[in-house]
C-alpha cells in the first residue's frame, strides 16, 4: 500500500532514469517519435516520481496496453481514408493524453490525504484509456459493409474510423480501458473502495464518450482529395491539402482528447 509522500532525491533519481529508459526502448521500437520520447520522459518523470509505484503502475498499463493496440490490425486501419492515428506517438498525442494526469499530479502533491486528487488522476487516465481501446478496437472490430457507426453528435450514420463514431463494440472496449485502469486504485491508501473503482470505470467510459461527442461536433475533419471522403488527414494521398469539410482548423484529435480529459477530471473539483 502506498501513501505519498514528497519524493526524495534517490526517488527522483530513480524516477528520471526510469522515465528514460522506457522512453528510449519505446522510440526503439518506434512506439514514439523523438518528439513523443521527450514528451514521455517528462510525464513519466512527474507521475512515476510524485505518483510512487501506483501512479507508474497506471501510466504503464494505459502506454503498454495502447501502444500494443496501435499496432494490431495495422493493414486494416492503413486502408481506411477516415483514419489519422498511426503507430508511433508524437509530442502532441504524449501531453493529450497525459498532460491532465499531470496536473492531477500536482493536485495530489497539494491534497496527498485526499482521494479526490487521486480518483481524478486515476480518471484522467482512464479516459484517455478508454478512448484509445475505443478507436482502436472498434475500428477493427467494429461495424463493417452495410452496417455503420453512429456518429454521437448527430446520431448519423458515420465511417469505421471517423471521429465522433461510435459503436458497440469501441464502447464496450472504453468500458473495458476504462476498469483496467480503475483497478489499480487499492494501491493508493486513500482511495476508498468499491467506490473509487465505480467511478473511474464510469467517469474514463464518459470521457471517452464526451470525447466521441466532441469529435463529430467541432474537430476539424476535411473532404479527401482523392476519395472524396471524410478524413481527419490534412494532405491526400498525392500531398496535395484536403479542404475542410467541418469543425474548427485548431481543433484537432489531440486538443479534443486533452478537452475531454480536462472537463471531465474538472468535474471533481466541483
Amino acid at each position: 500500500m502506498f501513501s505519498l509522500n514528497v519524493p526524495d532525491t534517490t526517488h527522483l533519481i530513480i524516477a528520471a532514469i526510469a522515465s528514460c529508459a522506457i522512453a528510449g526502448i519505446a522510440s526503439a521500437v518506434r512506439a514514439l517519435s523523438l518528439s513523443g520520447a521527450i514528451a514521455a520522459i517528462c510525464v513519466g518523470f512527474v507521475i512515476f516520481g510524485w505518483g510512487g509505484y501506483p501512479g507508474a503502475t497506471a501510466l504503464l498499463l494505459f502506454f503498454l496496453t495502447s501502444s500494443a493496440l496501435s499496432r494490431w490490425g495495422k493493414r486494416q486501419k492503413a486502408a481506411l481514408t477516415a483514419y489519422e492515428k498511426g503507430d508511433q506517438r508524437d509530442a502532441g498525442q504524449v501531453i493529450a493524453n497525459g498532460g491532465v494526469a499531470v496536473i492531477c499530479m500536482a493536485w495530489i502533491a497539494i491534497e496527498p490525504m485526499s482521494v479526490t486528487p487521486v480518483a481524478a488522476l486515476l480518471g484522467a487516465i482512464a479516459t484517455a484509456n478508454a478512448d484509445t481501446w475505443a478507436t482502436e478496437i472498434g475500428t477493427v472490430l467494429g461495424p463493417k459493409g452495410k452496417k455503420k457507426p453512429i456518429v454521437l453528435a448527430t446520431l448519423y450514420d458515420g465511417e469505421p474510423g471517423q471521429s465522433g463514431a461510435v459503436s458497440w463494440q469501441g464502447t464496450a472496449a472504453a468500458l473495458a480501458g476504462a476498469a483496467l485502469i480503475a483497478l489499480t486504485a487499492p494501491l493508493w491508501t486513500v482511495a476508498t473502495l468499491p467506490g473509487t473503482l465505480i467511478g473511474v470505470t464510469i467517469g474514463g467510459l464518459a470521457g471517452s464518450l464526451f470525447d466521441s461527442f466532441l469529435g463529430g461536433a467541432v474537430q476539424v475533419q476535411y473532404r479527401d482529395g482523392v476519395t472524396g471522403e471524410l478524413t481527419e488527414r490534412e494532405t491526400d494521398a498525392n500531398g496535395r491539402e484536403n479542404p475542410i469539410e467541418r469543425g474548427q482548423t485548431w481543433i484537432n484529435n489531440d486538443a479534443v482528447n486533452f478537452f475531454a480529459t480536462a472537463v471531465r477530471e474538472g468535474q471533481r473539483r466541483k
